[in-house]
């Protein structure tokens, strides 16, 4: 019998290898397969609009305005680390066209400025600060310019990019770069006629891991919405023929599903502000969204195989203030209370595959870099299980599918029993991808089994997890 198992599982990991080096679905770059395992960061939105109440400034305030009275990059990143962040993308430049740097191609900048009689530079002290702290460092950069004397003509081109070669070269490495396809009129009424593929080549050109976030792509997309939330069904693969950047690209429900059969690897990103607007105002002191309210947020964008960017804007100190860190640091203890013990970790794993049990120890061995692959459910006689000694009460399962070689599950199926082998619940699903967050209500479990109903290829599951989390968190 144990020669069965074993020359059946050398078949099988023979067979997944051949069609691993034969896949012809997209594949995530080495910077994507990176950013994947970010999940959580930051988005900062800073600048004229924090002292002016605005949420979109109209490129005619004057520079004098901009002056935090106590800025500190290293607060920034105290408290982002502290709530289990990896990274902080600041808005270097909005659509007003102010640039916190002193850039040369501007006169709209912290240069003209009061902050530090014109000698300061955000970016350098955040720069430095993410350094410092262990944190990745991403910039937002408009290309609209409500400032710029040159935005509508093929001038502000030149310009932009420019820009872009001063923050590469001042500021780097950046880990990601972000566009919006915002196009409105600059000073002179006109519009301008970005040059995308300049615009692209000229990141590549001078960091090649950067990734790159737009609506849709070409690194990674818009989830299509603004309220932190991912697709139930959730493919990292995209179809982007026909459509212009910055021109709205597919639907918003497709942004927020992907594609199952696109042709391109641009997941999605997940962005949601901390309160209701994106700028610091102290009207929205009150308003701060709860630990609960992030934890939720985090099951509906990470647990859905996305990545979470919250913004979580300095106020006119140059500080994150009291009430943002506050929830911050709940939602971290929320997420490392409520995660912090698998409790199916190290169980006894098997795959069963028509009846032949072959063990699987890649399954709850706490390593993602191990993986069991999965082929499709034949009449339920393909599946791996995990099995505990006795019941355990869980109420939240996490799967995580490996995506080196692509993401190939569509759907899956989940069977829960107890120590008498008795069936206490199915539950059907989709895509799993990154992270995949199933919860429900408490239950006594012994046994976990995962069948893959349908894919596109087979289907490597890195690891099976179960916790028990407190029931006001369970995803509603």
């Amino acid at each position: 019998m144990k020669k069965i198992v074993l020359l059946c599982g050398i078949f099988f990991w023979s067979q997944w290898h051949l069609i691993a080096q034969v896949n012809t679905t997209p594949m995530p770059s080495k910077a994507q397969l990176a950013w994947h395992q970010m999940e959580f960061y930051l988005f900062m939105h800073f600048g004229p609009n924090t002292f002016t109440d605005k949420e979109w400034g109209e490129g005619t305030e004057h520079e004098e305005i901009f002056n935090p009275t106590n800025l500190d990059c290293n607060q920034w990143c105290r408290i982002a680390k502290a709530a289990g962040a990896k990274g902080i993308i600041i808005t270097a430049k909005h659509h007003d066209g102010f640039c916190l740097w002193p850039s040369k191609f501007s006169k709209h900048t912290v240069r003209e400025s009061k902050w530090k009689s014109g000698k300061g530079d955000v970016l350098k002290e955040l720069s430095v600060a993410c350094k410092k702290y262990g944190l990745k460092f991403g910039v937002y950069i408009s290309p609209w310019d409500r400032n710029h004397p040159d935005y509508g003509t093929e001038k502000y081109n030149d310009v932009f990019v420019n820009m872009m070669k001063e923050l590469f070269t001042n500021y780097g490495p950046i880990w990601e770069l972000w566009w919006d396809g915002a196009n409105g009129e600059g000073p002179n009424g006109k519009k301008q006629v970005y040059d995308w593929h300049r615009f692209e080549r000229t990141v590549r050109e001078l960091s090649p891991n950067t990734v790159v976030f737009s609506d849709i792509g070409p690194d990674i997309r818009w989830c299509g919405n603004e309220d932190g939330i991912a697709g139930t069904t959730n493919w990292n693969t995209l179809d982007t023929a026909g459509f212009k950047r910055g021109a709205g690209g597919p639907p918003q429900d497709t942004l927020n599903t992907g594609n199952a059969t696109g042709k391109n690897w641009i997941p999605a990103e997940c962005d949601v502000s901390i309160r209701p607007g994106w700028f610091y105002h102290a009207s929205e002191d009150g308003k701060v969204k709860s630990p609960e309210q992030l934890f939720q947020l985090y099951v509906k964008s990470v647990g859905r195989g996305a990545n979470l960017l919250l913004n979580v804007p300095p106020d006119r100190r140059g500080l994150l203030n009291e009430h943002d860190s506050a929830a911050l640091l709940g939602f971290n203890k929320m997420i490392k209370t409520s995660l912090g013990k698998n409790l199916f970790k190290n169980s006894s794993t098997y795959h069963l595959f028509h009846g032949i049990l072959k063990k699987a120890p890649a399954l709850s061995d706490g390593n993602y870099k191990t993986i069991e692959p999965v082929s499709e459910s034949e009449q339920q006689s393909v599946g791996v299980e995990l099995k505990g000694k006795h019941n355990k009460k869980i109420n939240c399962i996490i799967l995580h599918e490996d995506l080196s070689k692509g993401q190939h599950c569509g759907k899956f199926k989940l069977l829960l029993f107890n120590s008498n082998d008795e069936l206490v619940k199915e539950i059907q699903g989709t895509t799993i991808g990154k992270k995949r967050m199933i919860s429900f209500a408490v239950l006594e479990v012994n046994t976990i089994e995962l069948t893959i109903e349908e894919q596109n290829d087979i289907t490597a599951i890195s690891e099976i997890e179960a916790y028990l989390i407190d029931g006001n968190l369970a995803e509603k």
